[in-house]
């Protein structure tokens, strides 16, 4: 498992298994890495929205999570379902590299991909 995955108890817990220190806490090696300038195990991300009627389509599902249809409250015997196509379960390659940290900067991963083909999934 890569040390990014490692909570702040398990690196302490390995350091202190591998001899590295006889003792130390979590909040220890939290503040440790928290000062550090390089911090390699975080990392931004972004998308870039192209679709110029982005926002409203956005609005509209929002609305569904939050139970509005058309401004109106949904009643309690009324339900949204949700379903999605999971066309990523695939092979793809990002169209743009991903940035290593650097001074004062996280890793940045751009989403946008593209596909190798794929097996359509539904889910609901």
């Amino acid at each position: 498992m890569p040390l990014s995955r490692w909570s702040s108890t398990d690196l302490a817990t390995e350091a202190i298994g591998r001899g590295i220190v006889a003792a130390i806490s979590a909040s220890t090696v939290g503040r440790i890495l928290a000062e550090d300038v390089l911090k390699p195990w975080q990392y931004q991300s972004w998308v870039f929205i192209r679709d110029p009627d982005f926002a409203a389509k956005a609005a509209r599902v929002l609305d569904l999570y939050q139970r509005v249809f058309d401004g109106t409250p949904l009643p309690d015997d009324e339900y949204v379902i949700s379903s999605d196509e999971k066309t990523s379960i695939q092979a793809r390659c990002r169209c743009h590299p991903t940035l290593p940290p650097g001074t004062a900067r996280m890793m940045r991963v751009n989403h946008e991909y593209d596909r190798g083909g794929s097996v359509a999934y539904l889910a609901a």
